[in-house]
């Protein structure tokens, strides 16, 4: 039959000492990040896991802030209209999160009494809330014991465990398996396990020049014994933005952002000289719901 195949579980030693030595790493080298500190509350976990999909931290600090500022619970973000979510997301690109967010917050104001749930089943029901995003809320505000893997702990994973330069592309059962394996069963423990080995994989085991000599499991790292082969398939190159659709919607967002009322379509064309792609670009934020046209050649964020 097909399905899953089988995992070879980690020795216990193997994965306890690995964890026990990346918890000490983290406690002396872990950045402090205000979604960390105890008395950020679920909401706050939750906005930084959305903001940080493929976002810098650096960019998402002041906006995070700035958000809990404006609506320190989900109900005081349901309560404006979505526009005002895509407004305030401001240049950190991905706006379509923006509206997630707002989705999110409304549907727990109705299920959930305007609290974000502890239970990963009713996380993953959320609008806009993925597995990767619904384990992270789960463990890291809530204390609970799962597998949380993001693209520095796949790549931390492939590394120390299984030997190769880089991890899938995405995420399967198996992967949730072996990096489960590697936690400590204590929950508390665990949750702050998956935090260290993320932070392990953006500041040491990073996609290139590696820091092997500031790893804290260097000594059992499968990848550098064997030599620190290179990845087997095509290197992956990050996307470019510049001419393309997504700078012309940033372009176009900012306008409307950036206005106090409805906005001409002679202010949107004055953005972007080529109408083939501009039109494309205002057809595809209309369709997205990050733009209302309010009359004929007249646009704003949504309500």
């Amino acid at each position: 039959m097909g399905g899953v195949p089988e995992l070879e579980t980690i020795p216990a030693m193997t994965s306890v000492r690995m964890a026990d030595e990346v918890l000490e790493w983290f406690a002396v080298c872990a950045r402090d990040l205000p979604w960390r500190r105890p008395e950020t509350t679920p909401w706050g976990v939750l906005v930084s896991e959305i903001m940080l999909q493929q976002t810098p931290v650096n960019r998402v600090l002041p906006v995070w802030a700035e958000w809990l500022s404006r609506w320190p619970t989900p109900a005081d973000l349901a309560a404006e209209p979505s526009g005002e979510a895509v407004r305030a997301w401001g240049r950190l690109g991905y706006p379509r999160r923006a509206l997630r967010l707002h989705q999110a917050a409304t549907a727990m104001l109705e299920r959930h009494g305007g609290t974000v749930p502890d239970e990963l089943d009713d996380l993953l029901a959320l609008p806009g809330v993925g597995s990767y995003t619904a384990r992270a809320v789960a463990a890291f505000a809530f204390r609970q014991r799962h597998a949380v893997i993001d693209v520095n702990v796949r790549r931390l994973v492939a590394r120390a465990v299984e030997g190769v330069a880089e991890g899938p592309t995405s995420v399967s059962r198996r992967d949730l398996a072996l990096v489960a394996d590697l936690l400590p069963t204590d929950p508390e423990t665990a949750a702050r396990a998956s935090a260290a080995f993320m932070e392990l994989g953006a500041l040491v085991c990073v996609a290139r020049a590696p820091r092997c000599a500031a790893c804290p499991v260097r000594d059992r790292c499968a990848w550098l014994a064997a030599g620190s082969p290179p990845s087997e398939g095509p290197a992956r190159r990050p996307q470019g933005y510049a001419g393309t659709d997504r700078q012309v919607r940033g372009r176009l967002l900012a306008v409307l952002r950036e206005a106090t009322g409805p906005v001409e379509q002679a202010d949107l064309d004055a953005v972007w000289d080529e109408p083939v792609q501009r039109d494309r670009a205002l057809a595809g934020l209309l369709t997205d719901g990050l733009v209302s046209r309010t009359a004929p050649g007249v646009y704003a964020l949504p309500h």
